[in-house]
């Protein structure tokens, strides 16, 4: 059955060819001009690396802080205890606690969009490997989401810091800002973004990391950029 695609995405296609080549700053450009929606649309980054996912050597994974943020009200739970709790409030977790949060999520409950935890925390949190780990919100320390200064980690990812992990794929999908932010503030984004995953790029990978990108919104048509 053939996908249907709507008025708005028609459009855009016959407004901007999809077969061309933008240059990062041009392609950004093009973004304020796709038709609009009702709501202020995440501007994402669609990266294929050259890499052989299945050798653990080549894994790609790390964390960068937008410069200009990332534009979403991030929810986050913190599993802690005794005074650490208190502190991750104050800091500015949506969720807080330790054994009565991890029953909570296990019988389902999931309404944030990033985990934090104290070291101590993850024997117990390992209870929830079969809920959060498929979600990709199993805190790690290379993440920087399993630590002891619990208010620095929640600080730094209320203030625009992102995770980013190549796919099975081989692919990497994220987003760096709003439809609303200046396409300088996207610019300056993104380029902070594609020098991060190229400074982890895994010792075994020959030539260049970044076999292509594209440049998109939620709803809006994918644009090919140079690398």
């Amino acid at each position: 059955m053939a996908t249907k695609i709507s008025k708005r995405m028609k459009q855009a296609r016959k407004d901007f060819d999809i077969e061309k080549i933008y240059t990062l700053d041009d392609a950004l450009q093009s973004v304020a001009d796709f038709p609009k929606v009702k709501f202020d649309e995440a501007v994402e980054l669609h990266l294929h690396l050259n890499i052989d996912p299945k050798n653990s050597d080549q894994m790609v994974r790390g964390t960068v802080t937008l410069p200009h943020g990332s534009g979403r009200t991030v929810r986050i739970a913190a599993f802690c205890k005794g005074e650490m709790e208190h502190k991750a409030k104050e800091a500015g977790a949506d969720f807080v606690g330790h054994k009565e949060l991890i029953e909570k999520v296990s019988k389902g409950f999931l309404d944030f969009d990033v985990v934090v935890a104290t070291p101590d925390m993850m024997r117990d949190l390992s209870k929830l490997g079969k809920v959060l780990g498929p979600r990709g919100l199993m805190p790690t320390p290379k993440a920087g989401t399993v630590s002891q200064d619990l208010e620095k980690a929640i600080s730094e990812i209320k203030s625009g810091k992102v995770e980013f992990k190549a796919d099975k794929q081989s692919g990497i999908h994220i987003s760096f800002g709003k439809r609303s932010f200046s396409k300088d503030q996207l610019l300056v984004n993104a380029q902070h973004l594609i020098d991060a995953i190229n400074h982890v790029k895994p010792n075994s990978v020959k030539g260049n990391l970044i076999k292509s990108v594209h440049v998109t919104t939620t709803m809006g048509p994918g644009l090919k950029v140079a690398i």
